[in-house]
């Protein structure tokens, strides 16, 4: 809360950094997801039109402290809180050709402005459910809101469905951005030389954005049930170093930190935990199986960035519903749900032992996010009507 509100302090004196006559695009993601869903449209405005000025906003620290110095925006901050006052004084500030919402984040006052000062304003990588307001009959005072947006790419047929029932025609099924993001982290080296060293060509289980909940099932595999030629890599959601250095400690096989790498014998340790940020899609290359948490917790963190590499995928929980692509490979059956310790287990035990399992498994993961690229260059084709 203290970065939430400390943060915001600071929006209007970093707008002043925008010039006068600026061309700006500004693109506004709540939090790192939408962020990763809004990359590549950034990344390729900017490639292909460097004399636009990006205007980066978030709503919650979990995305600005993280990306607030990514080199492709040229401004970044927080939203302001969504009052009139705050709402007019930073679209007079930014003063943007267009406005670019990724998923969802209706401010009324911030619509209202947008709309009064006739900015294009489009959302991209949307997606709608039956139980939001928009749908309901005491809704209207959220859909007239939806009248701001010149347009809407969407994720899924049933949001354009929805859309319509609501007369909203302005619609586009282009999917969702995030498979583009994914498919092109496959064209940069993801190599790690310390994680060479620590791998040494044996069966690994990256654990990537784990909450505590994800961290005591995998505690007890690696505890009681783990076999030696196993190895672990564990990338915690929060690298907070008390709360490190408790997963550490729990551990009873031998154990190093990336921190402290330097300090031991890599291929000699068994579990491997990732206290630092920025790694996690590289470090997704070497896994033989992916572990993904927050199921168990908040939401499930980004399967795709793992899909993309061909494995097979186990999440804990039951916090994926909100997750298209979740939905979409459970009934692949190339992701495992596990609710508890021994379904953990039983599915750690299958995976390692049936490597013609783990292939079907992983190239069924890479071809559902091949045949999902393509969202972003009809986003950009359609930007271009608006700039």
């Amino acid at each position: 809360m203290h970065l939430f509100v400390k943060g915001r302090k600071q929006v209007f004196n970093q707008l002043k950094n925008i010039k006068k006559n600026d061309n700006v695009v500004w693109i506004h993601a709540a939090s790192l997801g939408e962020f990763e869903q809004g990359r590549p449209i950034i990344e390729a405005l900017k490639k292909n039109n460097p004399n636009y000025t990006i205007l980066l906003t978030f709503f919650s620290p979990s995305g600005y402290e993280i990306r607030k110095n990514y080199p492709h925006a040229d401004v970044i901050c927080y939203l302001p809180f969504d009052t009139k006052s705050n709402m007019k004084k930073f679209i007079k500030m930014a003063n943007p050709k267009l406005a670019v919402i990724i998923k969802y984040e209706f401010w009324p006052n911030l619509l209202d402005e947008l709309k009064t000062s006739k900015i294009k304003t489009i959302l991209v990588s949307g997606i709608f459910r039956e139980n939001q307001s928009f749908f309901k009959w005491y809704g209207g005072f959220m859909r007239n809101k939806l009248k701001t947006f010149d347009h809407f790419f969407v994720q899924n047929e049933l949001s354009k469905k929805l859309l319509n029932t609501i007369h909203i025609e302005n619609v586009t099924l282009s999917g969702d951005t995030r498979f583009d993001r994914v498919f092109d982290i496959l064209k940069q080296n993801n190599s790690l030389a310390f994680l060479d060293t620590f791998k040494n060509n044996k069966f690994t289980i990256v654990a990537g954005s784990t909450w505590k909940e994800d961290e005591e099932l995998l505690i007890e595999y690696i505890n009681n049930h783990a076999t030696k030629d196993e190895k672990f890599i564990i990338a915690p959601h929060t690298i907070e170093k008390k709360k490190i250095n408790e997963l550490a400690s729990s551990i009873k096989v031998p154990t190093t930190l990336f921190s402290k790498k330097e300090n031991v014998a890599l291929e000699k340790q068994q579990v491997l935990i990732i206290d630092t940020i920025g790694l996690l899609t590289k470090i997704y290359s070497y896994a033989d199986v992916a572990y993904i948490g927050g199921g168990l917790a908040t939401g499930l963190h980004n399967i795709l960035e793992a899909a993309t590499y061909g494995i097979p995928i186990v999440f804990g929980g039951n916090k994926y519903h909100k997750f298209k692509e979740a939905n979409d490979l459970l009934i692949e059956k190339s992701v495992t749900k596990v609710t508890n310790k021994e379904e953990l287990i039983d599915s750690f035990v299958v995976l390692k032992s049936n490597s013609n399992l783990r292939n079907i498994m992983g190239t069924t993961n890479f071809q559902y996010v091949k045949k999902n690229i393509g969202a972003t260059n009809k986003i950009l084709e359609a930007i271009k009507n608006y700039l």
